[in-house]
C-alpha cells in the first residue's frame, strides 16, 4: 500500500455532538488515543510514509503529529504539507449547534438532508460572521474564494486538484493523508468511482487508516486496517449522530 487516509481522531465537538465544519476545534482525550493508535497500526502494517498531507485545522494537524511521533521513535521523518482544500465540509450557520437539538428544532429528516445528502448545502453563514473564513488569520494567505457553507458536492469540486496531486504523488512516494470525514468521503467517491447516491451511505470512522495501492495503471482498495468490529462500531457512531433516539457519541 502506498496511500493511506485517516480521519482525525475524535474532536472535542465530536464528543459534544456539535456541527464542527471549519471551526478549529482540537482533539479530545479519546481522539489523542485514536491518533496514537493509528500510528501503531500503520507501523504494524509496514506503512512508512514519505509525505503527509493535512488540512489547515488543528484536529487534522495534531492527529498527524501524534502519528508522526511513532515514526520519530524509529528515526523516520517525512515531509508535511498543509492544504486548506482538505478542510472539513463547511457547515455554514449550523456550525457550533448541537446535532440532536437541531434535529428536534428542524426535524430529523431535514437535518439528515443537511448532513448526508450529496448536493443540498446547509443554511449559509453570514459574511463577516465568526463562521466566515475570511475573518480568520489562518486563511490570510488564501486567494481563492472561501465557502460560507457547502454540500458534499461542493467539497468534491474543491478537493479535485488536491486529490489529483495526491494520486500523482502516490505513484512515486508513500502518502499519508490526515483529513476530515467529508473531505475523505469526497476523495473516496473519486477513488472508488461511487455514484452520488452511493456516497451518501459512506461513513468514515475517526482514527482508522483506510489503505489503497496506487500505480500508473491501477487503483486497488485494500480497505480499513484494524479490528473489523471496532471499525464498524465507529462508523455506526458517525451514522447515528443526529438520530434523536440515540445517545450522543
Amino acid at each position: 500500500m502506498n496511500l493511506v487516509f485517516i480521519r482525525h481522531g475524535q474532536s472535542l465537538w465530536n464528543l459534544e455532538n456539535k456541527f464542527t465544519g471549519w471551526v478549529d476545534i482540537d482533539l479530545s482525550e479519546r481522539g489523542e488515543v485514536e491518533a496514537k493508535a493509528a500510528g501503531v497500526t500503520l507501523i504494524e502494517n509496514n506503512f512508512y510514509p514519505e509525505i503527509c498531507f493535512t488540512s489547515y485545522l488543528k484536529r487534522s494537524i495534531n492527529t498527524a503529529a501524534h502519528i508522526i511521533e511513532n515514526y520519530k521513535n524509529l528515526n523516520i521523518t517525512f515531509e508535511n504539507e498543509k492544504k486548506w482544500e482538505l478542510n472539513e465540509r463547511h457547515y455554514g450557520a449550523l456550525q457550533g449547534l448541537d446535532k440532536i437539538e437541531t434535529a428536534k428544532k428542524y426535524g430529523q429528516e431535514q437535518v439528515q438532508i443537511w448532513r448526508r445528502s450529496f448536493d443540498t448545502p446547509p443554511p449559509m453563514a453570514e459574511q463577516n460572521s465568526e463562521h466566515d473564513p475570511k475573518t480568520h488569520e489562518l486563511y490570510n494567505d488564501i486567494e481563492s474564494e472561501l465557502p460560507l457553507g457547502e454540500s458534499l458536492k461542493d467539497v468534491v469540486l474543491r478537493v479535485v486538484k488536491t486529490y489529483e496531486q495526491i494520486i500523482a504523488t502516490a505513484k512515486e512516494k508513500s502518502v499519508l493523508v490526515v483529513a476530515h470525514g467529508n473531505s475523505i468521503r469526497a476523495m473516496v467517491k473519486l477513488l472508488d468511482n461511487l455514484s452520488d447516491k452511493e456516497i451518501v451511505d459512506v461513513n468514515i470512522p475517526t482514527g482508522i487508516p483506510l489503505a489503497y495501492n496506487i500505480s500508473d495503471n491501477n487503483i486497488e482498495k485494500i480497505g480499513y486496517l484494524g479490528d473489523e468490529e471496532a471499525i464498524n462500531n465507529l462508523a455506526k457512531e458517525v451514522e447515528m449522530q443526529s438520530k434523536i433516539t440515540d445517545k450522543k457519541g
